[in-house]
């Protein structure tokens, strides 16, 4: 979807999901969600309920450590990816741009997992025009590991209790009009 017909979609997804979000129980939530599973979308894997996210530590360039509990209170669109992962570098332009689209409804949070060198990762960065999204690194896969990430790209959505509601494995076009309607279903909650 592209323009205003894109722009429509977008406003009938959202209306789809408000229509059944507002007093209405979680599960009846998590299948609005669940409905929201279209176009680039329809990989998204949904959870009945929600999980408990990781809690290893990861760091910032600096070596400042982060936890995901950092974001708590915000919508986290959490991806992990690696300097030589052809696929990451298809859809990391399209995170960069949903940073500031969902601004400040949800955050885009990016960890380099495994062995990424700081010279690699400023050329990824630049080569692929990133200039939103934080550099943040989890050099020994510890918070990848224990949120069972076995292969690269994969995002998951963390609903404002820091918590995982869905999880796409492979990349995708997180600017489309389904995924942000997606997300925004989220944040409504």
């Amino acid at each position: 979807m592209g323009g205003l017909s894109g722009l429509k979609g977008l406003v009938g997804l959202t209306a789809v999901y408000t229509a059944l979000a507002f007093g209405a129980n979680p599960a009846a939530a998590d299948a609005a969600l669940t409905a929201l599973r279209q176009g680039e979308m329809r990989k998204l894997v949904v959870h009945d309920a929600p999980v408990a996210a990781g809690t290893a530590v990861f760091t910032a360039r600096d070596g400042t450590e982060h936890r995901l509990s950092d974001w708590q209170g915000k919508v986290v669109v959490l991806n992990f990816w690696a300097t030589w992962c052809p696929p990451c570098r298809a859809e990391m332009p399209a995170l960069d741009a949903l940073a500031e689209a969902m601004a400040p409804d949800v955050e885009v949070v990016t960890v380099a997992t495994g062995r990424n060198m700081p010279a690699a990762i400023d050329k990824f960065f630049a080569d692929a025009g990133i200039v939103r999204l934080p550099i943040l690194l989890d050099p020994k896969s510890a918070l990848a590991r224990e949120m069972g990430v076995v292969g690269l790209p994969v995002t998951v959505v963390l609903d404002r209790e820091g918590r995982e509601v869905a999880r796409m494995i492979g990349e995708a076009d997180w600017m489309t009009a389904e995924a942000r309607a997606m997300l925004a279903a989220v944040a409504a909650r």
